[in-house]
């Protein structure tokens, strides 16, 4: 049967084949199983009425990705498969196309899979064969993995299907499909964004198709979920490995592409290694099940299409662009319509106003200034300036006479205590703001948008219960220094100073004691930055470290109040997710931990420290390391 396919579909005396393919980039939400079926039917329906012949919609587009625990609720799962249903039975109103969508199947157990459906019925099921268990994913939790890579003639071309992590790997079902004969190799993914991943990626589909000789066409899931973004970026590679297509990222997109089938012949022919490596290969697939008629020739065809592929992003508006989409469907999916956020006129509270404005619209965002007596006259301004340029409402909430009264309470309980930390008194600003901010949601209904970065979160300089207090942390996963770099780029994007220059270039401070400085705790962050990403984002030793050109006791000093802070960083809210490895669901740290990272050194709480360190450990119930208000 496989070769009488070839025989009838594939003659030369037939002329250039062409098959259009449609790559629906979508944005799902979890669990909203009717809305994701009308958002996938609507799409369908636009590919249908744009002459596509296949329709392809990411990895678990039906429940969204990643359901996590839902999958655990034998009545989810029923209603996922209803909701694949309606979307088969929605198939009968568009003729001559195939839809790929994905879904949880459930048999013998429970798989992550994608349905092969045409013209009212669902004409097979493929199974994801490597269900990925690292980094922020979970599914050997909930799934079994396939074990058949089928093929399947769709109008006369020999197409296979695959999920996301199926096609990461070189001998994976694409490879073997295409040793079986597969010209096109569709790929479902919900593949996770961060910064310089699509290059990444990029090049793994290009070999992929190069090796194989065939076209690749990958569709990528776009959308934030909890802490993770998928940017679409959906993209197809012809079978020399070059890039043909590529759709709009962090946007939905529908990428339409007219591919040369005849091309991948011509490729073949002239590449030898594939006859040599099928060879070596037992086949291990059945006869492909055909869909459809014959295949279609440029004379009969509508007229092609001109290719699109969207420009690269660079990595300061990749970051930023994620952020927005972050804030975003984190807001609106969960059911908010405004944001609250404290003001300090720094350059962390500036960024992440300008943020939501973008995501949300200056209509939706109030900005709260909540100055102490010792706020500097410059920072108030800053603060005022910055509301007045992003046209967001502005709140001064003084909380001067909260504070007072606050010490005036403990002045005879902190008697009890020897210590002369000022840090409850700094912390205690840092706390009534965060109260405050509170209670402008409860009574707007706004979520309240916490300010910190990651550098920050790492070395526990931030304030329980404080500057910490909030629905969601937009740059907890941004390090200090990109935090400048995308207030830089932002303000070249608008032309102006969208973020006032004072507030890049003047000093960071937590403005919570008399001429307060971030250096009078952390070392400049053009140190740290680099130091932290190599022990948290690459887990390098302190001595590979120190081999990178950094003072051997500012390392130790660092890995130590990273260590320390662990139980902070877990009652943080969550937060976008941009790095390869970011605190929360990706870093996964004991609390209670005997270990030390420096060779032979013991835990910081078994040592006698210097009495600045010992200082910090004045609030170890609440703040360690104190931190500003905004």
């Amino acid at each position: 049967m496989h070769a009488q396919t070839g025989t009838n579909h594939r003659g030369a005396s037939n002329g250039v084949r062409r098959l259009r393919i449609a790559l629906a980039q979508i944005n799902v939400t979890v669990g909203a199983l009717s809305a994701n079926v009308e958002r996938i039917v609507r799409a369908a329906r636009e590919a249908h009425k744009a002459g596509a012949q296949i329709v392809v919609f990411p990895e678990l587009a039906i429940p969204g990705y990643p359901p996590e625990d839902l999958l655990l609720r034998p009545g989810f799962v029923a209603d996922n498969l209803r909701a694949l249903d309606d979307v088969c039975r929605a198939t009968a109103d568009m003729p001559g196309m195939t839809v790929l969508v994905g879904f949880a199947d459930r048999g013998a157990d429970l798989y992550n899979a994608a349905a092969i459906l045409r013209e009212g019925a669902c004409l097979d099921v493929y199974h994801k064969h490597f269900l990925p268990n690292y980094s922020v994913f979970d599914e050997d939790r909930y799934f079994q993995p396939g074990e058949s890579a089928p093929c399947y003639v769709i109008d006369g071309v020999m197409v296979g299907v695959s999920i996301c992590e199926d096609i990461w790997y070189p001998g994976g079902p694409p490879t073997v499909q295409a040793y079986a004969g597969a010209e096109v190799l569709l790929n479902l993914s919900s593949s996770p964004f961060f910064v310089g991943k699509q290059a990444g990626r990029e090049r793994m589909l290009a070999t992929r198709a190069s090796d194989t000789g065939s076209i690749v066409a990958y569709c990528n899931l776009v959308g934030g979920q909890d802490e993770l973004i998928f940017d679409g970026n959906s993209v197809v590679f012809d079978g020399q490995g070059e890039l043909i297509a590529r759709a709009k990222a962090f946007e939905e997109d529908l990428l339409l592409v007219d591919l040369d089938i005849e091309d991948v012949f011509r490729t073949r022919l002239h590449d030898p290694r594939r006859r040599k490596e099928k060879a070596d290969r037992p086949s291990a697939i059945s006869a492909p099940l055909v869909i459809g008629g014959e295949a279609t020739h440029a004379h009969t065809s509508p007229p092609p299409i001109a290719a699109r592929i969207e420009p690269p992003l660079s990595r300061e508006e990749e970051a930023y662009r994620a952020l927005v989409l972050g804030v975003r469907d984190y807001v609106r999916k969960n059911g908010f319509s405004s944001a609250v956020i404290g003001l300090s006129g720094g350059i962390d509270s500036a960024l992440t106003a300008a943020i939501a404005v973008d995501a949300l619209g200056a209509e939706a965002v109030t900005g709260a200034s909540m100055p102490s007596r010792y706020s500097s006259e410059g920072s108030r301004d800053d603060a005022k300036a910055l509301a007045d340029s992003l046209g967001i409402r502005y709140l001064t909430l003084p909380i001067e006479p909260i504070f007072a009264a606050s010490l005036d309470v403990l002045r005879e309980p902190f008697e009890l205590f020897s210590s002369s930390s000022t840090l409850p008194e700094e912390n205690l600003q840092a706390r009534i703001r965060g109260n405050l901010l509170m209670a402008l949601s409860n009574r707007s209904g706004a979520i309240v948008l916490t300010t910190g970065n990651k550098s920050e979160m790492a070395v526990g300089y931030a304030t329980l219960y404080g500057d910490m207090a909030g629905g969601f942390a937009v740059l907890k996963d941004v390090f200090k220094t990109l935090v400048y770099d995308l207030a830089r780029w932002r303000n070249a994007q608008a032309g102006r100073d969208l973020i006032p220059d004072n507030t890049i270039t003047k000093p960071p401070s937590a403005e919570l004691r008399p001429d307060q400085k971030d250096t009078d705790s952390l070392p400049p962050y053009e140190v740290l930055d680099p130091i932290l990403q190599a022990y948290v984002e690459e887990d390098r030793s302190p001595a590979a470290i120190v081999d990178m050109g950094y003072d051997a006791v500012t390392v130790q000093r660092v890995m130590k109040m990273v260590e320390r802070a662990e139980y902070k960083r877990r009652q943080a809210p969550p937060g976008v997710k941009i790095t390869e490895r970011a605190f929360g669901r990706d870093r996964r740290l004991p609390i209670t931990n005997g270990y030390s990272s420096g060779a032979g050194s013991p835990r910081p709480h078994d040592v006698r420290e210097p009495a600045e360190t010992t200082r910090t450990r004045a609030s170890a119930n609440g703040g360690r390391h104190t931190r500003r208000g905004g």
